[in-house]
């Protein structure tokens, strides 16, 4: 007989179905974790899944208490017989389509992978399809299993660069985790408009613009913090390669956050402005660079802490070549 101090599993994992696969787990409290809510309990054991989900497990009467239905809240008192039996339920009604990806590295929990430009991460309104999110389900159909197929965070349409998307559910909490800790580190490399002399941070809260509902803004009331870390890398007249570093992750952050200090980035239909016109009589040769038709923002470095391992890991990739274009442009002026 176990030690009352460990966990009795008895796992029998089912096959899978059309209907998604089957969970089929049953344990024995341990004494020492009488009074314990029972919705903690659970998740602390499975990290894999959330406390949200064994919540609503408890509520369908998926997970039970010694064959029971009790509520999420009810305490333990040790010694009871656990059981959960689920069935892992497709997470939208997301189609597989093939899509290109360009695969940095895949192992059994993560990919990461580097999005181009023009391709919508994840479907919404006027983006059903054709974007990241479906050529996923296209490569790995368990992904359907996986909450938003696996995507923990955005790049905007037009930006380009890595992105990591979790395999498993483990995984994809671990990296969610990881994102609101602030130790994923996500560095960009971008062109500006203007001089940029000296590196700086911005610390400056986002929020909806007051007017222009679609669009983002420095906001004085109602944001959310910003930090945005930079520094230069090279100087043209007039523009400026930078570096920059989130530390936190709003919508279009850095666009908004170099608008906002009078450097918007070259391309940018949203926050950006047109170049001179007196520039360009003088260097005609930018006209290539003022019908740059995206916003120069690139992510070049993603590093995280792995979910299986927690050892520190690290991927990087060159600028693509519309910007690596632009940068040969400004070399000539």
């Amino acid at each position: 007989m176990p030690p009352e101090n460990m966990f009795t599993l008895e796992d029998t994992p089912l096959s899978a179905s059309s209907s998604g696969e089957a969970i089929d787990h049953t344990f024995t409290v341990p004494v020492e974790k009488a009074g314990q809510r029972l919705d903690q309990l659970v998740a602390e054991m499975f990290p894999q899944y959330s406390r949200s989900r064994f919540q609503q497990w408890i509520k369908d009467g998926a997970l039970t208490l010694d064959g029971a239905q009790v509520k999420p809240k009810s305490r333990v008192s040790g010694g009871e017989r656990v059981e959960l039996r689920a069935r892992e339920e497709p997470r939208g009604d997301w189609l597989p389509e093939p899509i290109e990806l360009s695969i940095v590295h895949e192992d059994d929990s993560i990919l990461v992978i580097n999005k181009p430009a023009g391709l919508v991460v994840h479907p919404a309104a006027g983006n059903y399809s054709g974007t990241l999110l479906n050529g996923l389900l296209y490569h790995r159909a368990e992904q359907v299993n996986v909450p938003r197929a696996g995507i923990v965070h955005r790049l905007d349409k037009d930006t380009t660069g890595l992105m990591v998307v979790a395999k498993t559910d483990a995984a994809q909490l671990h990296l969610v985790n990881q994102l609101q800790a602030r130790t994923v580190k996500r560095s960009y490399q971008a062109i500006v408009v203007g001089e940029v002399r000296q590196s700086g941070i911005v610390e400056a809260a986002i929020g909806r613009h007051p007017s222009a509902r679609t669009r983002m803004a420095v906001v004085k009331y109602g944001g959310k913090e910003a930090v945005t870390h930079y520094r230069p890398i090279r100087q043209y007249p007039g523009f400026t390669h930078l570096e920059l570093q989130l530390q936190t992750g709003r919508t279009h952050q850095i666009r908004v956050h170099m608008a906002h200090l009078g450097f918007p980035l070259v391309g940018d239909q949203t926050y950006g402005r047109r170049l001179p016109a007196k520039l360009l009589r003088a260097e005609p040769q930018l006209e290539h660079l003022a019908q740059f038709n995206r916003q120069a923002l690139h992510a070049f470095k993603l590093g995280l802490l792995h979910p299986d391992s927690s050892e520190y890991c690290e991927w990087q990739v060159r600028l693509p070549e519309d910007m690596s274009g632009l940068l040969s442009l400004l070399k000539t002026i």
